[in-house]
């Protein structure tokens, strides 16, 4: 009855790569009660959160079901995606999310990000209340109480050391493991096409529909100029905000991995690991903004450290990011 823990403990912090990998499958694997989709999700949500965890290795629930709340609007809401193992039934969240867009008059075609900032938080606010029954305890039993702490009670989990570094060494392959297993299980209890067809969708409902909100920081601070090239940028359609770190890889925003890039560097670098040239350039513009009371507050910057971007950098080179981006003409 590990689904309705309100309070979990690591039995040990001390596991080898085959016995986190023996978890993973049995996850995976027929053996685990999947009737829902949550264990898929939170897995995700997990993993998009790596590098917003404070220096114990804690993570808010706010942080952790904003990422669940948004795939989970994507797949129910937008995609009109059943969540559930059982023809003409609904997960919770599904019904929690339904009566949501009934109250509004939401159109399916609204995406998360596109939702109010107020609509956004009682989505959160309602998922994190059902998922704190069943999905916290759930997830922790399958791995045999090694994955997390978790406390429903003060909203927090704090991930197993072993096995934060083991997300981090193969998080790629991961991320795509839980993907592909949550478009199976869709596609068992969906007429919305086939596995790959699924895939393709599950593999992009957490990238956000638009950067605006960053660009306003960044383009401040770089006076108009590509980070990359040193090129001015003339006008704001010329100007693109470009994840340093890859996207398909960190999966998530952070204003400490984001710079302004001319369209032509952007272009170029597309989904490239830019040179280490460029990381000690970020590291330095991060510390500049740390020295910004106005930034220092911000919630993705409070987590931020020179080691944890350094260290997402070697990890990326790790899962297969070797193809190292430079421009072709840097503007001193």
């Amino acid at each position: 009855m590990s689904h309705k823990l309100q309070v979990g403990e690591m039995k040990t912090e001390y596991l080898t790569d085959q016995d986190i990998w023996s978890h993973f499958n049995f996850i995976f694997s027929s053996k685990s009660k999947n009737s829902t989709t949550y264990k898929f999700v939170l897995i995700k949500s997990l993993l998009e959160n790596l590098y917003n965890v404070n220096e114990k290795l804690e993570l808010s629930y706010d942080i952790l079901f904003s990422s669940f709340s948004k795939i989970y609007w994507n797949l129910v809401i937008h995609h009109n995606l059943n969540q559930i193992n059982m023809i003409g039934k609904k997960a919770e969240v599904q019904n929690v999310l339904g009566a949501i867009q009934s109250c509004y008059q939401i159109p399916n075609t609204l995406v998360f990000d596109k939702l109010s900032s107020e609509i956004q938080v009682q989505v959160i606010i309602k998922v994190k209340r059902k998922c704190k029954i069943n999905v916290m305890g759930a997830l922790y039993g399958d791995t045999d109480s090694t994955l997390y702490d978790f406390n429903n009670k003060k909203e927090y989990i704090r991930i197993n050391p072993s096995y934060y570094s083991f997300m981090q060494r193969f998080q790629r392959i991961l991320h795509y493991l839980t993907n592909y297993q949550l478009a199976l299980f869709l596609e068992k209890f969906n007429n919305e096409g086939d596995t790959t067809n699924l895939l393709l969708k599950v593999e992009n409902v957490s990238k956000r529909s638009s950067l605006d909100q960053f660009y306003q920081v960044l383009e401040s601070f770089y006076d108009g100029k590509c980070f990359y090239c040193g090129k001015v940028i003339k006008k704001k359609a010329a100007a693109h905000v470009d994840h340093f770190i890859p996207w398909s890889f960190v999966q998530n925003d952070q204003l400490w991995n984001l710079v302004i890039a001319c369209s032509t560097c952007n272009l170029s670098k597309n989904d490239k690991l830019a040179s280490d040239y460029f990381l000690e350039a970020l590291i330095d513009r991060n510390e500049e903004f740390l020295m910004q009371s106005d930034l220092f507050q911000r919630e993705d910057m409070r987590v931020y450290s020179e080691k944890k971007l350094e260290d997402l950098y070697k990890y990326s080179i790790n899962n297969g990011f070797t193809d190292i981006w430079v421009p072709k003409r840097i503007i001193l």
